[in-house]
């Protein structure tokens, strides 16, 4: 999942070259996670006294010595730590933190959800969620694993593991050729590129395709075409229609 998260305590020298540049010195704690992000905190308040996300360059010194220097950079923007005197210095564990949902069955360690998908802490098993999932108490009775409740036309409550049981699966079944193209004598199938879509079987000769909303299917729009209940209100399938609503 990680390398793990670098921890150095000492007196350091901070010097930062961007916008505004600064030079600052102190007892600080220097935070360097797996990404390369760097922050380094005083003992005030909840925000760093410099950082710098995910820097294009990253050169970490720390021995046994006591010595300790980095540079980070990205762009403009320069960070360039100096240790003057050493406390502490030390490499820990590092995952992601998330909502916890449950157990993996794999391994029995804990599953929590985050960045839009479903992680083991111990094994490192992922599961990517669909926009809009929401992760259930039920279990898998194939897998073991959380069940999810997503709506793409209408409610569909399955597996997270897409290998046990597929979302696109599930809405091909039911949608697939449910409706006209609104631009020739096609059906509209459900297909996947990119993202999740309805597209006409006549293409190329029709390029007609509209994204599938996430939401459920409650009645029909003015165009013929099926409107949906999303999250932000009431829209049609094609999210350009005028007569929507």
């Amino acid at each position: 999942m990680s390398d793990g998260i670098r921890v150095f305590a000492g007196d350091c020298t901070t010097t930062f070259a961007g916008d505004p540049p600064r030079e600052q010195r102190g007892d600080v704690v220097v935070v360097i996670k797996p990404d390369d992000t760097v922050l380094v905190h005083d003992c005030d308040g909840y925000q760093p006294v410099a950082w710098l996300t995910r820097p294009e360059m990253l050169a970490y010194d720390g021995t046994s010595t006591g010595e300790f220097s980095l540079v980070a950079i990205d762009g403009d923007s320069r960070l360039r730590v100096v240790a003057n005197d050493r406390y502490g210095l030390a490499r820990y564990p590092a995952s992601v933190a998330g909502a916890p949902v449950g157990t993996c069955p794999d391994c029995d360690g804990a599953l929590v959800r985050a960045d839009g998908a479903v992680t083991c802490l111990d094994c490192e098993a992922r599961y990517g969620l669909p926009a809009g999932a929401d992760v259930l108490d039920d279990r898998c009775e194939a897998c073991g694993l959380p069940t999810m409740r997503a709506e793409r036309g209408r409610a569909f409550t399955l597996c997270i593991d897409r290998e046990c049981e597929s979302l696109d699966d599930e809405v091909k079944d039911a949608f697939d050729r449910a409706w006209d193209c609104p631009d020739c004598d096609g059906d509209l199938r459900v297909i996947r590129q990119g993202g999740l879509l309805v597209g006409c079987d006549e293409y190329p000769d029709c390029e007609t395709a509209f994204s599938f909303p996430t939401g459920v299917v409650d009645g029909e729009c003015g165009c013929g075409l099926p409107e949906f209940v999303t999250d932000s209100g009431q829209r049609c399938l094609d999210a350009t229609c005028e007569r929507a609503g």
